[in-house]
């Protein structure tokens, strides 16, 4: 019950949302910490000095301030007048209720519009007063505790699936969404010296930034995934710690929750960065694949950041590829077995990373390789099937199959006679036979061995077979005797 209220609570805000695109942020009078939103860093940011910001400023009957505007002030007094408005943008407005506070949220929206077009402009030089105010007021707007997600288990019977509720739109959205875009226009400014600014944007700041992007709203982790990968290219400082960070939320979300909202996301920005790793290839990166991106294939809920995560790996691989047997023999230890939706995602990352491997990564894992594509043709599921089939559509993997046909054929012979003999689907028969008759024209010699060693097993089963049934006949005869000869007769 308790859950349908919460549902029904975020129905409402995102209509509120829509309805009143012109107002912005509300409250935090009331703070919850939620486990499951909590953040993985806490270690980590425990050994940061912890800045405090300090609470907005509230002027006298709670009316904002209506400030001249910066461009019809002297040169001389922008700074100072700069300093003046990010004041007021700390001022929070209350989104509970829309007719509350209108003219305030306009009077901050306007003002926050109007430090976009100033910052866009460069008219004047930030100096590091300005840079610090700047940083607090988006810390005050942005640094808040996310509402419970709309999955999460409230002491109901069962939680929801975070992929079949609509997402929750933040309500402050049209607040928020300038004070992100100033954020942005500071980065990216050339401007913005790096040794300065690093002392605003620092490990806590960078710390909050990761623990939004369990945010619901698409396009905070939108704005968020810009702004993370723009520090992360600016501050050569951060890069370590921001790695490790996201390793951190990885290790919480595989091994703990299985539940973040954004993952897919944070994955996005990790196939930038490894697309830039310099080669030879560190082992902290090598680590980081073994023991993040590989496990992050066993949650449930890999259909939603799969791409991202996809690009990923191959981007490893074909980085160094060595680390193929790596990736291969990691993919097949977390095999779903019940899940066919899951295997097709499988399979065709398996295809990806196969068109990146070389002949001699190739045989090291090609037994165990080839087994679970066996048991792949002989799925039920005809999707299955069918995208195993297709891998030799793949001239790369079909060239690798054919200088290793001698092992490859014995392993998958049987599986292909099966379908052929008894698989349901039409389109999968007729791949089947496709396949065939490529190993025929590529060795017809192995393959009529390979035949004949399958027929020879099947008469031995069907042999073994025979034995059985008969050896039960005769242990039902003797029974019946038994029975016949201990019956008492009664006249």
């Amino acid at each position: 019950m308790l859950n349908k209220f919460m549902k029904r609570g975020h129905r409402k805000s995102k209509s509120e949302s829509i309805d009143n695109a012109g107002v912005g942020f509300g409250p935090g009078n009331v703070t919850v910490n939620h486990a499951s939103r909590t953040t993985v860093n806490s270690a980590v940011a425990n050994s940061e000095s912890q800045t405090v910001t300090p609470s907005p400023p509230l002027n006298p009957g709670g009316v904002i301030e209506i400030l001249p505007f910066l461009r019809d002030v002297a040169v001389s007094e922008r700074p100072a007048l700069f300093l003046r408005k990010l004041k007021v943008c700390w001022v929070q407005c209350d989104f509970s209720d829309t007719l509350k506070g209108v003219r305030e949220k306009e009077i901050k929206r306007q003002t926050l519009l109007e430090l976009v077009d100033f910052m866009q402009s460069g008219s004047c030089k930030l100096n590091e007063a300005m840079q610090e105010e700047l940083i607090r007021m988006v810390s005050v707007n942005v640094f808040r505790c996310l509402p419970p997600a709309a999955y999460e288990n409230t002491g109901s019977e069962a939680a929801t699936d975070p992929e079949d509720e609509e997402p929750y739109l933040e309500p402050s959205w049209p607040h928020l969404q300038i004070v992100y875009e100033i954020l942005l226009r500071y980065l990216v400014s050339s401007e913005t010296d790096t040794k300065v600014a690093k002392r605003y944007i620092d490990h806590v700041f960078v710390l909050k930034l990761l623990e939004l992007f369990d945010s619901e709203d698409p396009r905070e982790r939108e704005y968020l995934k810009t702004i993370l990968h723009r520090v992360y290219g600016k501050f050569m400082v951060h890069r370590p710690f921001i790695r490790k960070a996201i390793n951190n939320i990885f290790y919480r979300f595989i091994f703990e929750t299985e539940r973040h909202c954004g993952i897919a996301e944070l994955l996005e920005i990790l196939g930038s960065i490894i697309n830039g790793f310099a080669l030879p290839m560190k082992e902290e990166h090598k680590l980081f694949l073994s023991r993040a991106l590989i496990p992050l294939h066993k949650p449930k809920s890999i259909a939603v950041y799969h791409q991202p995560l996809s690009y990923c790996i191959t981007q490893f691989v074909e980085k160094d590829y060595k680390l193929a047997d790596t990736v291969i023999r990691g993919l097949l230890k977390y095999w779903p077995v019940t899940n066919c939706q899951k295997e097709v995602l499988f399979l065709g990352e398996l295809e990806e990373v196969l068109e990146a491997t070389q002949a001699a990564e190739f045989q090291r894992c090609m037994i165990p390789l080839f087994r679970q594509i066996g048991r792949c043709l002989n799925s039920p599921h005809f999707q299955v099937a069918e995208r195993a089939l297709y891998f030799w559509n793949n001239e790369h993997i079909v060239s690798l199959i054919a200088q290793n046909r001698n092992v490859i054929l014995p392993l998958i012979f049987e599986a292909l006679e099966k379908n052929i003999r008894g698989h349901w689907n039409q389109a999968v028969n007729g791949l089947t036979g496709n396949v065939q008759r490529m190993f025929r024209e590529m060795d017809a010699e192995l393959f009529e061995e390979c035949e004949r060693e399958y027929f020879e097993k099947e008469t031995k089963a069907r042999h073994l077979e025979e034995q059985r049934e008969l050896t039960w006949k005769r242990l039902e005869a003797v029974a019946a005797q038994a029975q016949r000869e201990d019956m008492v007769w009664v006249n």
